[in-house]
C-alpha cells in the first residue's frame, strides 16, 4: 500500500560566495597566500591593487542580464556539511580538515624510500614470480612504523580480487618470512613482540644477557609490559640486577624499525606562521592580523572596461554574446572572491577579539591558571556567529602573543568547580596532575585514585574516571606502566 503526505522542510540555501568564504574561513595565514596567488593565476579579471583604483563595470538594462538569480546553481546546508566534520566543543580532535588529502583504502603509507631500501633488497633474493609479487604487496601494506598492521587473510582476499592472484595464507606466511628477513632487523613484524623477537634471533644468544632479554619477550611479555617485574624476578628466579641488565638490552633494540628510513624530504616539519599578533602594552591590547605578503586585491580595470565595450556595441550584439557572458562570468567571480576574503578577515578578528576579551586575564601574563574554561558557545554567543563558524576560525589558526606562539584551540577547555563553588579551568587541573605524576616515586607511581585523593584534597571535586581521561588525554600510562626499579 503506498501512502502519500506532505512534508514540509526548511533548507538552508548556500550560494557559491557564502560556500567560498566559508571554505577561506578554515585555511591558515601560510595557505591563504597560495590560495590568493592561485586565484590571481587562474582569473585574470582580478589583480592587485587597492579598491581606490577600481573601475567597477556600469550597469546595463540588456535582455541578457535580466536571468532570474533563481537560475544561479544554490547549495543546501546539508549537501555542504554532508563530509565536513566540526570539531567538539572542546576542540580536542586532531586540527584537520575533511578536505585535507585522504590516505588510500589499501595503505601505503611509509616513505618512498623506505619502501624503494625494502624492495631494492628483494632484487637480491631468488624469488619465484609469485613470491616477488606477494612480497611486494606485504611491503607495500607495512606502515611508516615497519609493521604490517593488515591481516593475513584481508590480504590473501586482496590478492584474489585486486590481482587476480590466488594464494593461501600459509604461503603468505613463507613470504612474510622473505621480507621479515630483509633489513632493518624488525621489520614485516606484526605485534611489538614479533619486532623484539626478530631483532633477538639475529643477535648472539650465547650471550647471558641476551639469552635472558630473549627469554623475557618469548615467555613472559606480557608481565614485562605491563612492568610486574616482580613475577618476573620470582619465576626465572635471577636477581634486580639481572632484570636491570636485561631491561637495557631491551632499550637498545628499535621498537619502530621503520622509523631510521624516514624520508626527510616527506615529512619537513612545517613552520608555523601565525594568523594573528597581539601586542601589550601599558595602553592595552593591540591585536592585528598577520598580512604578511598577502597583497591588495581589485577588479581589473581593463577587463570592466571590456565589459562595458561589449554591452556597448548593440549592432554586434548576439556575436558579442559569448565573450561577454565570459568577462561577466570572470568579473564576477573576482569580486566573490575579494568580498569572501574581506568577510573571512572580519571574522577572524571578530572572534579573535571575543576569545581576548574573554581571556584577558590571561593574556596579560600568560599565566595559565588565569584562564577560564571556555566552550565554542561562550565565543559564538559574544559575536553572534554560529558555533560552527567559530569552530572553523579556531581551527588550525595561531596567535603570537609577547609569551609565546599558541594555537587557538590552546584557549579552550571545560570548566571544574572547587569546594568552594568557584569554577577552573580543567588545564589547571591537568597542570596539577602533570606536576603529581612528574614528581612521583618511580618505584611506587600514583594510581589513578590516589592521584584522585590528592587533587580532592587540594579542593577540586573531580572523579576518578575524569582523572584517568585527563591522564590519557596527557598521553600518560597507567602507574603499572610507568613503575621503574
Amino acid at each position: 500500500m503506498l501512502n502519500q503526505r506532505l512534508q514540509q522542510k526548511l533548507l538552508q540555501k548556500l550560494s557559491p560566495q557564502q560556500i567560498q568564504m566559508i571554505k577561506l574561513l578554515e585555511v591558515p595565514t601560510l595557505q591563504i597566500e597560495q590560495r590568493i596567488k592561485k586565484e590571481l593565476e587562474e582569473n585574470p579579471a582580478l589583480e592587485e591593487g587597492t579598491e581606490d583604483e577600481e573601475a567597477s563595470p556600469e550597469e546595463t538594462d540588456d535582455d541578457l542580464y535580466e536571468e532570474d538569480d533563481k537560475d544561479q546553481d544554490e547549495f543546501t546546508l546539508d549537501d555542504y556539511m554532508e563530509d565536513d566534520e566540526i570539531p567538539d566543543y572542546k576542540l580536542q580532535a586532531n586540527n584537520y580538515s575533511k578536505d585535507d588529502d585522504k590516505k588510500s583504502e589499501i595503505p601505503f603509507s611509509a616513505g618512498s624510500s623506505f619502501h624503494e631500501h625494502l624492495e631494492a633488497q628483494l632484487g637480491l633474493r631468488e624469488l619465484t614470480d609469485k613470491q616477488k609479487i606477494l612480497s611486494e604487496y606485504i611491503i607495500g601494506n607495512i606502515d611508516e612504523d615497519g609493521y604490517l598492521r593488515r591481516e593475513p587473510t584481508n590480504i590473501v582476499d586482496d590478492m584474489a580480487f585486486l590481482q587476480n592472484v590466488q594464494t593461501t595464507e600459509h604461503e603468505l606466511e613463507e613470504v612474510l618470512k622473505i621480507v621479515q628477513d630483509l633489513e632493518p632487523a624488525g621489520v614485516g613484524a606484526r605485534t611489538l613482540r614479533e619486532c623484539l623477537m626478530l631483532q633477538l634471533e639475529r643477535k648472539d644468544l650465547s650471550d647471558p644477557v641476551l639469552k635472558l632479554v630473549y627469554l623475557i619477550i618469548d615467555q613472559h611479555f606480557e608481565e614485562f609490559s605491563k612492568r610486574h617485574y616482580d613475577k618476573i624476578i620470582t619465576r626465572l628466579g635471577i636477581s634486580e640486577d639481572d632484570l636491570k641488565s636485561a631491561i637495557e638490552e631491551v632499550l637498545r633494540l628499535n621498537p619502530k624499525p621503520g622509523g631510521l628510513f624516514s624520508d626527510p624530504f616527506t615529512k619537513t616539519a612545517q613552520p608555523i606562521i601565525p594568523d594573528f599578533i597581539l601586542e601589550h602594552s601599558e595602553d592595552g591590547f593591540d591585536l592585528h592580523l598577520n598580512s604578511r605578503n598577502l597583497p591588495e586585491l581589485r577588479l581589473s580595470t581593463a577587463y570592466s572596461e571590456m565589459l562595458q565595450e561589449y554591452t556597448r556595441d548593440k549592432a554586434n550584439k548576439k556575436e558579442m554574446k559569448e565573450a561577454i557572458l565570459f568577462v561577466k562570468q570572470k568579473i564576477d567571480s573576482a569580486k566573490w572572491f575579494i568580498d569572501a576574503i574581506k568577510q573571512r578577515q572580519n571574522t577572524l578578528l571578530l572572534t579573535m577579539n571575543a576569545i581576548l576579551e574573554y581571556q584577558q586575564e590571561y593574556f596579560i601574563d600568560g599565566d595559565e591558571t588565569k584562564l577560564k574554561p571556555m566552550i565554542l558557545k561562550d565565543v559564538a554567543e559574544m559575536t553572534g556567529l554560529d558555533i560552527s563558524t567559530v569552530s572553523r576560525v579556531a581551527n588550525s589558526k595561531y596567535i603570537q602573543t609577547h609569551f609565546g606562539i599558541y594555537p587557538l584551540k590552546f584557549f579552550f577547555s571545560e570548566g571544574l568547580q572547587t569546594d568552594s563553588g568557584e569554577e577552573v579551568s580543567t588545564r589547571e587541573i591537568k597542570r596539577i596532575l602533570q606536576d603529581c605524576i612528574n614528581n612521583e616515586q618511580k618505584r611506587r607511581p600514583l594510581t589513578d585514585e590516589r592521584l584522585t585523593e590528592i587533587l580532592q584534597e587540594k579542593g577540586y571535586q573531580i572523579a576518578r574516571r575524569t582523572v584517568a581521561k585527563y591522564r590519557e588525554q596527557l598521553n600518560i600510562p597507567v602507574a603499572r606502566l610507568r613503575k621503574e626499579i
